[in-house]
């Protein structure tokens, strides 16, 4: 555990807590009565309402719309499923200001869902719920369907021949079992709304603000470092209380598992029933996937004059205004970063869900809750903080490379940890206990026991951790170099200037942003788990892990 430690304490307890600091610290004294003038705000106070408003109407829609594609991904068999998977993880790594501008264009501002059902509710609210599900869909398919996989299949068929419905076998033997899975995918799209920063900036305009956005103007429009460092402990009390109460309800809802290779559970569409299912998914995913995703190759091709590639040419040439390079540099800057990124959150978030397999108690429940602040914390702070904390001997890493993918990976850690914590804690103890009995050491009885039953767990976090490192802005904006720009930061300096121009390179640079998201998870798709692995496939386990 003392590497997961020292790296979170390096760089993400330090850096935000220097900010903070700073921000609270005026003229050599500590300015706490700013905590009340602040919090009695009515402006502040309608900021924090909204916030956890929109932030449990987006996890709720959310978790309504993609838990049955998380069955479909999980345990049907249909032509095109890896693409499509592939192609519902790419929001994942869109900027948030040109989904924004895509769901405008979409939506407008006039009437589309003005007065539903008779009710009558703001479409900029709309725009901003779905244009969250359309971001967070990926993480309960993801999350959810990784664990739905591996369930044993038999489970649920042996209620149904004792006779339960489909239904009654589905809540009360499937959903019990999936329960760590689905509040873990609840918390993150929780955590991911709560803080939502680009997707209310675009979409909200001046009535709608998060803490998130509110802290941004706070400190980059009116430099009011006290309000923002007040907004910052706002924020991170709520997410600490958000987490202890996700801890104490998972470990009262802990059950038995059986593990199986996903492959066995996986299989051919038959029924009406599931042909209806498949096609309400591939509905969805369409409407509310591929149609914002359409929309931006549109705009990317729609060239003065017809359709073509223009834009797409304009990206090898430098203008020497937004970039000291030509901007289609940002791909191999992002793809560089984003595998640095990745393979230290594998390294940090495997082995600190190792350590959590292996240990209990109340300082290790903690920790665990403490991985996913970084989630939950406003990446404004982060970057700000990472400026202001790494600036001297021996962490003065304001000019290094390795900034960039050091806060990406921050983000990408509570993924793996998410993703492998369930499969490692379902892993019967007594499988490691009998390789040590015959003398294998902890090296290779993890190897031997725990990799082959959690590498395609690993592979769904790898897939997490690159996906949101290539999209990361809210940190990556302030310690980018101007000469080594990562693609979601380009796109939004092109999108900060006029000009048809800049937009259609923007749209393009989206686009091929989207274009490496799709390859890079397929050929994560391709790499299946050892058949080895299979071996204790159907025994039951005495444990599952709480997230």
């Amino acid at each position: 555990m003392a590497v997961p430690v020292v790296f979170f304490g390096l760089f993400f307890a330090y850096p935000v807590a220097a900010i903070v600091g700073r921000g609270l610290r005026q003229n050599g004294a500590w300015q706490f009565g700013a905590l009340g003038d602040v919090l009695g705000d009515p402006d502040i106070g309608q900021v924090l309402w909204f916030t956890l408003w929109q932030a449990l109407a987006s996890t709720g829609l959310t978790l309504v719309l993609a838990m049955p594609a998380a069955y479909v991904f999980a345990r049907l068999e249909f032509p095109g499923k890896s693409l499509l998977r592939a192609v519902v993880t790419v929001p994942f790594v869109l900027p948030t200001v040109v989904v924004g501008t895509a769901f405008l264009s979409m939506l407008g501002r006039g009437g589309l869902l003005d007065d539903l059902w008779g009710v009558r509710l703001d479409t900029t609210v709309w725009a901003i719920l779905l244009a969250h599900v359309f971001f967070n869909y990926a993480v309960v398919v993801r999350t959810v369907g990784g664990l739905w996989a591996q369930l044993d299949p038999r489970q649920e068929e042996a209620a149904r021949m004792l006779g339960a419905s489909r239904l009654r076998a589905l809540r009360t033997v499937t959903l019990p079992a999936l329960g760590p899975a689905v509040a873990a995918a609840a918390l993150m799209v929780f955590l991911f709304t709560f803080t939502s920063f680009g997707v209310v900036q675009i979409l909200g305009g001046p009535g709608y603000a998060t803490l998130e956005v509110e802290i941004y103007r706070q400190t980059a429009q009116l430099l009011d470092l006290p309000t923002a460092a007040v907004l910052t402990l706002v924020q991170f009390a709520a997410v600490a209380a958000i987490l202890a109460v996700h801890a104490w309800t998972v470990r009262r809802r802990e059950t038995a598992l059986n593990l199986v290779d996903a492959a066995h559970a996986v299989r051919r569409v038959h029924g009406a029933g599931q042909r209806l299912l498949l096609g309400l998914v591939l509905g969805t995913v369409a409407l509310l996937i591929l149609l914002p995703l359409g929309v931006l190759v549109e705009r990317a091709l729609d060239v003065p004059g017809g359709y073509g590639l223009g834009y797409f040419r304009a990206l090898l040439l430098s203008d020497g205004g937004a970039f000291l390079v030509p901007p289609i540099d940002a791909v191999g800057n992002s793809l560089g970063y984003a595998a640095v990124a990745t393979l230290v959150a594998l390294l940090v978030g495997g082995l600190a869900a190792a350590a959590l397999t292996r240990r209990a108690g109340r300082f290790t429940r903690g920790f665990d809750a403490l991985l996913m602040l970084p989630l939950g914390v406003s990446a404004v702070t982060v970057g700000f903080g990472f400026l202001i904390a790494l600036d001297e001997p021996p962490l003065d890493l304001r000019a290094s490379w390795i900034l960039v993918p050091l806060a990406q990976a921050l983000v990408g850690v509570p993924f793996v940890v998410r993703t492998m914590l369930p499969v490692l804690r379902a892993v019967d103890d007594r499988l490691r206990e009998a390789a040590a009995v015959l003398g294998a050491s902890p090296w290779r009885a993890w190897r031997e026991v725990d990799l082959p039953l959690v590498r395609r767990a690993l592979l769904v976090a790898a897939g997490f951790a690159f996906a949101v490192s290539l999209g990361e802005f809210g940190a990556t904006v302030f310690i980018a170099r101007p000469d080594n720009p990562t693609l979601p930061v380009a796109v939004a300096r092109l999108l900060g200037r006029a000009g048809d121009l800049n937009y259609g390179q923007a749209m393009a640079l989206s686009t091929i942003l989207m274009i490496v998201c799709v390859v890079s998870l397929l050929l994560l798709e391709r790499i299946r788990p050892l058949a080895r692995g299979t071996g204790t496939a159907g025994t039951p386990l005495d444990r599952t892990g709480a997230f």
